[in-house]
């Protein structure tokens, strides 16, 4: 069950016992890997779940915190539904471009098709920051190149603990 709020005409907020979220548990991982997590096509809310349950179970990671969920507009290509975003707090043991490979992976576990820039899609994650570097490759840019310009990331950064 979700608890919904209205932020503005455009932004809605959602409140769940998993969304938002902070672990107390341990962890022997050593790198913090903040994702940014979203999707417009199919049931985005419940998908949101489920990969919270596969990475609560996945070794390889340790989920930290969730941020809530906000429901916003599309940008870039307009003529679609709105997103659903949320943001996530890792740690992993992964270097930065083998954690890429991990959640490029995870997308096409939940369905993720590639068809062109900001195209609907079923789930969508993004590396924002990852454990205080600076990377730029051009398969990677961390920070995310325009993280501080979205509301579907600030607006679930601002109510997280990090």
């Amino acid at each position: 069950m979700y608890l919904k709020r209205s932020l503005s005409k455009s932004l809605t907020a959602f409140k769940s016992s998993r969304f938002p979220y902070v672990s107390k548990a341990p962890s022997s991982h050593r790198y913090f890997a903040t994702v940014g997590i979203g999707g417009n096509v199919g049931d985005v809310k419940r998908r949101f779940e489920h990969l919270f349950f596969h990475l609560k179970r996945d070794s390889r990671v340790r989920l930290v915190e969730t941020s809530l969920i906000l429901k916003n507009p599309p940008f870039g290509f307009i003529d679609q539904d709105d997103f659903f975003n949320s943001i996530i707090v890792l740690k992993v043991n992964m270097q930065p471009h083998v954690f890429l490979a991990y959640l490029m992976r995870l997308e096409k576990r939940f369905a993720r098709k590639r068809s062109f820039a900001n195209a609907p899609r079923t789930l969508d994650l993004d590396i924002l920051f990852f454990d205080n570097r600076t990377i730029k490759t051009s398969k990677l840019s961390v920070p995310h190149p325009s993280w501080s310009k979205r509301e579907s990331v600030v607006i679930p950064l601002s109510g997280m603990s990090l």
